[in-house]
């Protein structure tokens, strides 16, 4: 009997006709809501997933004959790692698929916001036509710090890499990682010297509300912040705060604490934040282009090429 993948996320065919060709088969059900699919989850030896889904103790329970989990992004936090090590479950998820989306999605918010090129365009419709309002700052001789040096903090780092700048970066989990695009630096440096701060690190509870108003008080320049990670890194209300003290020059935000509408509109920071002309919004769009969308299936398709269960 060939081995079996319950599919409940929208990805890249690719995937499927890459899995096909290693003597898989594909139920693909990207519609499928979550308690249907815990009603034959134990049917199958692997299942993928995007957002929608968390694979928590009960999923990996009634999943009794899993083998694998794939995640088509690059972030774990919908999954119960440390259970499913017990249960000797493999992961597989993808960052090496969007880390390039991530990268020059971060370059064109910071361009964006340091050149104010939302007002500026938000200007000219409504008749106004304002230089010296909308006069930006060059990123040539900046220094940008980075928190997070795996594949989307390096992405980064890479893409920055004809600008001029000093790009500094500090990881809490690994040292010995400075290259040609970043130097390897303590925290300290990170908040003395940065002029753009970037968040590229998973959830976990270490990062879950780190960037908050005590973190952003020791920075001693001002800076223009970036959270391209996931929404619970920061609090708003912290990033808003900093805004209006000065310490923030200009934020661009992918992520946010709350996401996705009604529940977006009720968060008592809601008001201010989309009023303020010193924020960027995105959709948690950062690295969903149409260029991933096939590259991160093809990064899960090679993995599972390799699994040895």
């Amino acid at each position: 009997m060939k081995k079996n993948i319950l599919i409940v996320d929208d990805i890249h065919p690719i995937f499927m006709e890459q899995a096909e060709g290693f003597g898989y088969t594909c139920d693909y059900r990207p519609t499928i809501k979550v308690d249907e699919a815990m009603e034959i989850i134990g049917q199958y030896e692997g299942i993928v997933i995007r957002s929608k889904f968390n694979i928590d103790r009960k999923v990996i329970d009634l999943g009794t004959q899993l083998r694998f989990v794939c995640r088509a992004g690059a972030g774990m936090d919908n999954i119960d790692e440390v259970y499913a090590a017990e249960k000797n479950l493999f992961l597989i998820n993808a960052p090496e698929g969007n880390m390039d989306a991530v990268g020059e999605h971060a370059v064109g918010m910071l361009l964006s916001l340091m050149n104010n090129f939302r007002n500026a365009d938000m200007q000219i419709r409504d008749g106004i036509w304002d230089r010296e309002g909308n006069r930006g700052y060059e990123l040539k001789g900046k220094t940008v710090g980075i928190i997070g040096y795996g594949f989307m903090g390096s992405s980064f780092a890479k893409k920055l890499s004809g600008f001029g700048v000093n790009v500094i970066a500090y990881d809490k989990y690994k040292t010995g990682f400075s290259d040609e695009f970043a130097r390897e630096v303590s925290m300290e440096e990170i908040v003395k010297h940065s002029n753009v701060l970037s968040i590229h690190v998973p959830l976990t509870k270490e990062t879950d509300g780190f960037i908050n108003e005590e973190y952003f008080f020791h920075f001693k320049k001002p800076i223009f912040f970036l959270n391209i990670s996931r929404g619970k890194t920061a609090k708003v209300g912290a990033v808003l705060n900093a805004i209006k003290s000065g310490k923030i020059l200009g934020a661009g935000l992918d992520v946010l604490e709350v996401e996705k509408f009604p529940s977006l509109a009720e968060q008592e920071w809601f008001d201010e934040l989309k009023q303020s002309g010193k924020v960027l919004l995105t959709p948690h769009i950062a690295g969903w282009t149409f260029d991933s969308y096939r590259k991160i299936s093809e990064v899960m398709a090679a993995k599972l090429a390799h699994l040895n269960y």
